[in-house]
């Protein structure tokens, strides 16, 4: 007698949500079992990648990725380069020099460069802002405004301004809002809430719950995820069955193993792969815990890929020599990633020092 695996689809099921327009758009969202269990019932919308393009980019300094965006000047010019990355679907554009206690560039420059990029790529549009809450309120409003029609994503609306940026992003313009809490189950689908209060489609609303480093915090991160998930799925919880979007790069391109000189720490090895190795387990870690979408930066870091109905689900297809902490996925579709991450605590990854003799498990 052959085996017959029990299956388990879920009555509740993750919104589907559209960004972009024409032939480049993109879904994502609209699964009904956890991640990458296609063996419970088919994933319709693949886990989405999409490429972090700064204002600040000019000033990375890691040597591959310089090199990549040679010759690009604009942030026009480094999303036309980006479009080309293999694996990416859609762009997000950070305006990091925006912040009032940094270059607090204007509002109306960073419009600007959103407008030419907007005019120059196909790909789907994701704006990310600089995390000052006054500032952004008025960037969002006046980028939502200025790419009308471009269905865009803007990141994100806070439980300080959720008001300000739901009402112009959202309902005045039409383009998909990010609700952005901080790793608690109850502050997202409070968060959500309040936004279908203004009367926001939950099919405009995208869910950033909270982003780590493996290594710097993950297992709450990990254990947001989860829980959001499962209410949506298990518990069928309307007010959580929003896609995830997980932006890895700003964070794992700021910790010590990314930032730390070789000449400071030589047993450590390259410090562009330690970037790139970071981004990786962190993406990976994301979309296995449930994220539906995640940001990246690092071209080397970026050769995922599908389909998501083959027997391996998805492959980072990096050489071990170069990547000694590159990810496998089984066909069963769980994962093991050499760095351990919060998914497999048998992995004592946090013993592996100096980091690069982490090896494949």
């Amino acid at each position: 007698m052959s085996f017959e695996p029990k299956k388990q689809p879920y009555s509740g099921k993750i919104n589907a949500v559209t960004l972009g327009t024409g032939d480049k758009a993109i879904v994502i969202g609209g699964q009904n079992v956890l991640p990458f269990y296609t063996f419970d019932a088919p994933i319709e919308n693949a886990p989405k990648i999409g490429v972090e393009i700064s204002d600040l980019a000019s000033e990375w300094t890691a040597p591959a990725l310089k090199e990549f965006y040679a010759g690009c000047t604009t942030m026009a010019d480094y999303a036309k380069k980006a479009e080309t990355m293999e694996g990416a679907d859609f762009l997000c554009l950070h305006f990091e020099s925006a912040d009032p206690n940094g270059a607090n560039r204007s509002v109306a420059d960073c419009v600007a460069d959103a407008k030419a990029v907007a005019d120059a790529v196909a790909m789907p549009i994701v704006i990310m802002g600089c995390k000052n809450i006054e500032k952004d309120g008025e960037l969002f409003s006046k980028i939502a405004e200025a790419l009308q029609g471009k269905n865009i994503l803007v990141l994100s609306a806070r439980s300080e301004d959720y008001k300000t940026v739901g009402a112009s992003v959202a309902l005045a313009y039409g383009q998909k809002v990010g609700a952005e809490t901080a790793d608690d189950i109850n502050l997202a689908k409070q968060l959500n809430i309040m936004l279908k209060g203004l009367t926001v489609s939950p099919a405009s609303i995208v869910m950033n719950v909270g982003t780590a480093a493996v290594g710097y915090g993950y297992e709450y991160v990990a254990s947001t995820l989860d829980r959001v998930r499962l209410a949506a799925l298990a518990q069928s919880d309307a007010d959580l069955q929003m896609p995830i979007i997980a932006p890895v790069s700003p964070d794992t391109w700021g910790v010590k193993e990314s930032i730390m000189p070789e000449a400071d720490m030589p047993e450590w090895g390259s410090q562009e792969e330690r970037g790139i190795e970071m981004e990786i387990t962190t993406a990976a870690a994301c979309l296995t815990s449930g994220s539906d979408v995640v940001i990246m930066r690092h071209p080397a870091a970026r050769p995922m890929k599908r389909p998501m109905g083959s027997p391996k689900i998805m492959a980072m297809d990096v050489p071990v020599t170069t990547m000694p902490m590159a990810v496998d996925w089984w066909e069963a579709g769980t994962m093991r990633v050499a760095m351990g991450v919060a998914m497999d605590q048998k992995t004592e990854w946090a013993k592996a020092t100096p980091i690069r003799e982490a090896r494949r498990v």
